[in-house]
């Protein structure tokens, strides 16, 4: 394990959201910044399309190691003057067998984000990832991982086989996961394969720094699990409660919905931490751990320290749309109701998701009902096998008869929403579609949005630096009480 464990982990928020600056401010000021690499690919041909203001992604694709490979993208994708109001061109959709283009993209968004995350600064920086989202990932970690990343973290599923990804992409050798397949048999093995050397010509194939991985879990059985089976050394847990923002594992035993149609959570869904110190490998608490009684009170059942979301996503540098930071902030400091609900039925992937209740978002009905029904992104679509026997890509979210068609059920799709469109329209990166409909924004939060009050009490916005530092104060207390009372101190 690195001498060096964080104490305070950003969180990767959504997509766009936990970005290459909030990632930076971050670990300048003492933390482990994350950068969130879901849909990066389309979020960096976004940036060029709106001209690379600052010119930051095109330094950073200077520095990537085959210069054909970037100039590509930049001739297919940059717009030095912008759109003028065009819509976006999109990028291929990932499908099983992955194409040169795609993986190209990939490698170079995941580059170019911790490049420009690590830039300027010795910290740590970390990638996230969800394990639903297969597709992309390979590629994803080996981008990531030419520019140095310090760290990978994954939750969203069981990423059993990721330790041993890193293994292999560390020396640029052929790694797979294994792709859950609607319909597949016993004797089915289907696959996801992405080997370095049949996409790029490096002059220099010397091996990569292999990151740390910690997985995001929700409970001590699936930690154990992880840490006995995984193709690889799990270097550490984040164990995330329920309350935390975006999507949520399902709670354990029969859904049972509340008054207001949220999942319910009970006592089988809280954590065992003592069986996670038994473990003797070093885990961060997460969901709802924005103050600095939630930082002292991980620290004293034993974790290194606590990842936070909300706090980072609401300050200056998150790439959050600055008038939804703005709006919500304002309505905290007067002390206006802001109602974060969790849905059990949004998301494709099937897990809940929580959203900011809000008018003008995807959960307002009136615009839930006036979106035509699309899937032009695909990153949550799941893999079904065809009656030829080959692999499909379908999402609950894509309009109901061509969903029917690919052998999905009408349950399936009630009440699902695009979170793809939604959460590229809460970083200023809104589709405009064919019918001339913008696509409307997605607000994820954690349960202690609250939290964020003591950042805004007398001024309207606040640094990633500023979170860092009261949340570091607090573990520098109780290291401070520890060391004075002769205390096991949690190693820094």
């Amino acid at each position: 394990m690195s001498e060096i464990r964080p104490i305070i982990i950003q969180g990767g928020m959504g997509i766009g959201v936990s970005n290459y600056r909030l990632a930076n401010a971050v670990s300048r000021a003492g933390g482990l910044g994350v950068v969130s690499g879901s849909g990066l690919n389309s979020v960096l041909i976004r940036r060029l399309q709106d001209g690379d203001p600052g010119g930051h992604c095109r330094r950073a694709m200077s520095a990537f190691p085959i210069q054909s490979v970037v100039q590509n993208i930049i001739e297919k994708y940059f717009l030095a003057e912008g759109r003028k109001g065009a819509a976006y061109k999109r990028a291929p959709l990932f499908s099983p067998k992955l194409s040169q283009e795609i993986v190209e993209q990939t490698v170079v968004a995941n580059f170019v984000e911790v490049w420009l995350a690590k830039e300027g600064h010795s910290g740590l920086v970390g990638l996230n990832l969800l394990e639903k989202i297969i597709l992309p990932n390979i590629p994803s970690l080996y981008g990531a991982m030419l520019a140095g990343v310090d760290y990978v973290l994954m939750g969203a599923g069981i990423p059993r086989e990721i330790p041993g990804v890193l293994d292999k992409l560390s020396n640029h050798e052929e790694a797979f996961l294994k792709l859950p397949t609607d319909g597949a048999s016993s004797e089915d093995n289907f696959k996801v394969i992405f080997d370095p050397k049949n996409y790029f010509q490096f002059d220099n194939w010397a091996p990569l720094k292999r990151p740390e991985f910690l997985a995001i879990v929700s409970s001590a059985v699936l930690a154990l699990n992880l840490a006995k089976k995984s193709t690889g050394k799990v270097n550490g847990f984040i164990i995330e409660h329920w309350t935390a923002g975006g999507h949520n594992a399902p709670p354990r035993g029969a859904l049972q919905l509340d008054e207001l149609g949220q999942p319910i959570y009970g006592a089988r869904d809280e954590v065992d931490f003592a069986k996670f110190c038994e473990m003797g490998l070093p885990f961060w608490l997460a969901g709802s751990c924005g103050s600095p009684e939630k930082v002292t009170e991980a620290m004293k059942l034993g974790a290194q320290g606590v990842q936070v979301g909300t706090a980072f996503a609401f300050s200056d540098e998150s790439g959050m749309s600055e008038s939804v930071k703005a709006s919500v902030r304002q309505r905290l400091q007067k002390n206006e109701n802001v109602t974060v609900y969790t849905d059990p039925v949004a998301s494709p992937s099937g897990f809940p998701f929580k959203v900011i209740e809000k008018e003008n978002t995807l959960f307002d009905k009136k615009v839930y009902e006036a979106r035509p029904r699309k899937c032009d992104l695909g990153y949550l679509r799941s893999s079904y096998k065809k009656e030829d026997g080959t692999l499909g890509q379908r999402c609950a979210s894509e309009p109901i008869d061509t969903y029917l068609k690919k052998g999905g059920t009408i349950e399936d799709t009630v009440g699902r929403k695009c979170l793809c469109n939604g959460l590229f329209a809460a970083v200023d990166q809104a589709q405009l579609q064919d019918n001339g409909y913008v696509e409307a924004i997605i607000i994820t939060a954690g349960d202690d949005l609250q939290s964020i009050k003591r950042f805004v009490e007398n001024k309207n916005h606040y640094s990633a630096a500023e979170v860092v530092q009261v949340l570091q104060r607090a573990a520098t207390t109780i290291q401070a009480f520890e060391i004075k009372n002769h205390a096991p101190v949690a190693q820094i």
